[in-house]
């Protein structure tokens, strides 16, 4: 058996009643990357101390893709988000085409995208991609489900899979959230082979439930052999909830992905 994949957890969605820093620090001590939403709220100086290896983080705070006013909240809030990153050492910053409310509820739901709003959404992330270049670091755009996420510009696996290999860029690749994938679109195996030339990230769930691999629908194993088949080697990050105790969800993930 063998670990072709650089696994990592989302802290945000386990041991709710523990410290971020204490997640962080557990995860490490299993051997997986830590995964984290958004910075503010939580003890950046705990953070750091807990020595684990941060594997992805959200890229902003604020902002949008496809209007003018939205992408220059989305720079500015970026440039700020790339500050904490660096302090914690973040391989990825991530992105939606627009920022997410409570409950994950876009702010700027739009049904429809039009051509203007496409021109636009590649343009600001030209100047996100000149940003992180001349800051040194790496920005994901995330594939996100019309049921959780209503209205989200940008948001299904095709729409992320277009702009990014639009840009196509280095310092832009796409974070492909299978679960949010197999909601939106299903066909995993050959999204990921379309997806695989500007794969940055791949993140798992399944699904119903949003529990760790299997305790679904979806065959991870599978998955996962078919990743290797095809030649990713980069990072997969569970990004889900434990349907019991954490560290047999952690196992249960660790397996899928050990071929």
């Amino acid at each position: 058996m063998s670990q072709p994949f650089q696994l990592a957890v989302c802290a945000e969605m386990l041991w709710p009643d523990r410290p971020i820093e204490w997640r962080a620090a557990r995860l490490k001590e299993m051997g997986f990357g830590v995964g984290l939403w958004n910075w503010p709220g939580h003890d950046l100086d705990a953070l750091e101390k807990s020595g684990a290896h941060f594997t992805i983080m959200n890229g902003y705070l604020e902002g949008r893709l496809a209007d003018d006013e939205g992408a220059d909240m989305l720079l500015k809030s970026a440039a700020e988000t790339i500050k904490v990153g660096k302090r914690l050492g973040v391989d990825r910053l991530n992105l939606h085409g627009t920022g997410l409310g409570e409950g994950g509820i876009p702010i700027w739901q739009h049904e429809v995208v039009t051509g203007q709003m496409w021109l636009k959404a590649r343009d600001t992330l030209h100047r996100i991609c000149d940003l992180a270049e001349a800051e040194d670091v790496s920005f994901v755009l995330e594939n996100l489900n019309p049921l959780d996420h209503p209205g989200c510009p940008f948001g299904s696996t095709e729409d992320v899979l277009a702009l990014v290999s639009s840009v196509n860029r280095p310092q832009l690749r796409i974070n492909l959230d299978l679960y949010h994938t197999q909601i939106g679109e299903g066909d995993l195996i050959r999204w990921c082979e379309n997806c695989l030339p500007w794969i940055g990230e791949v993140q798992v769930a399944d699904n119903p439930g949003r529990f760790e691999p299997g305790t679904g629908e979806v065959n991870y194993k599978g998955v996962a052999l078919a990743l290797q088949e095809m030649g990713y080697r980069g990072p997969v990050s569970m990004e889900a909830y434990a349907s019991g105790e954490a560290e047999a969800a952690l196992e249960a993930f660790r397996n899928a992905f050990t071929l």
